[in-house]
């Protein structure tokens, strides 16, 4: 997570745009993962993905004269990154990799605004009234979305899946306090350390690819590789950097609506009433916190 700054005039068109990329790529993502996940094992998918985006990314600032982050920077991003990439969207494609249904994957991390403002108290900034009463309703909604049949028949996925927006959470609390690079080149140093840890957990785990990847799960990847990472991450980037961070991370809201409906519509997955009670109270919680914020 990028460190926000304060807010800048902005392109209205700009910013409608990169919201609906937040909106629905970063909605699509875990329906795309669904698929890669066919064709690549977790952790080294996910590396891939993070090593060409950050790559990719980082090399294209250079060339436009960025200078090069220093140790420092390199540290701090190393240690968001981690958490991040690693932690935070490791553990969903790990957690997809073991069946959990695309839909599912997101309504987690959907409480990740509710995390932040928790781990945001280690740094002397503790939760409100108001917001104590977001971080309740929307745990319960988290600990009613657990007892979804899938999901109880399953407790390594769901616990996988219950520590990726902790891991998120905290990097993202954290990262207001570390030495990092400025503008984009926050984004493609993080993704390049968090790939970099991810390649160095499939080697520690034996991950092998068996066969050759069929052409869904590598369309999959590519989509996640220059869509969910190199333009979604992007305009992040560009929100914190000329919108309120309310407005920049309201994202939260919408994902997991996206995620259910193109998981029941495409990829016929199907949920119990769990799943369709919990989401809705998840996303009042998110909504009292982000009232308080704004």
């Amino acid at each position: 997570m990028v460190q926000p700054s304060l807010a800048r005039p902005h392109n209205p068109l700009l910013v409608l745009l990169s919201l609906l990329a937040l909106y629905f790529i970063w909605g699509s993502t875990y329906l795309a993962i669904h698929y890669a996940v066919q064709g690549f094992p977790p952790f080294l998918g996910s590396a891939i993905r993070f090593l060409l985006a950050g790559g990719t990314l980082y090399v294209f600032l250079r060339g436009r004269g960025m200078p090069t982050p220093t140790p420092a920077e390199w540290g701090g991003a190393a240690r968001v990154g981690i958490l991040l990439m690693g932690g935070g969207m490791g553990g969903v494609m790990l957690a997809s990799s073991l069946g959990v249904a695309s839909s599912l994957t997101a309504i987690f991390p959907a409480a990740t605004p509710l995390l932040v403002v928790l781990f945001s108290g280690l740094w002397g900034r503790w939760p409100h009234r108001t917001e104590w009463v977001g971080l309740l309703v929307g745990f319960a909604g988290v600990v009613l979305l657990s007892l979804e049949g899938s999901l109880r028949s399953n407790p390594v996925a769901t616990l996988i899946l219950a520590c990726a927006p902790l891991c998120w959470a905290f990097g993202t609390a954290w990262s207001r306090h570390l030495p990092l690079p400025s503008g984009l080149m926050t984004s493609a140093t993080q993704m390049l350390s968090g790939g970099l840890f991810l390649l160095g957990l499939s080697l520690v785990m034996g991950e092998r690819m068996i066969q050759m990847p069929g052409l869904g799960a590598i369309l999959a990847l590519l989509y996640l590789t220059v869509f969910g990472s190199l333009v979604a991450y992007s305009a992040f980037t560009y929100l914190l950097d000329t919108v309120r961070p309310a407005l920049a991370t309201s994202y939260a809201y919408v994902n997991p609506v996206v995620a259910v409906l193109l998981g029941v519509f495409i990829a016929h997955e199907k949920l119990d009433i769990y799943t369709f009670i919990a989401l809705p109270i998840i996303l009042l919680g998110v909504a009292l916190v982000a009232v308080v914020r704004k």
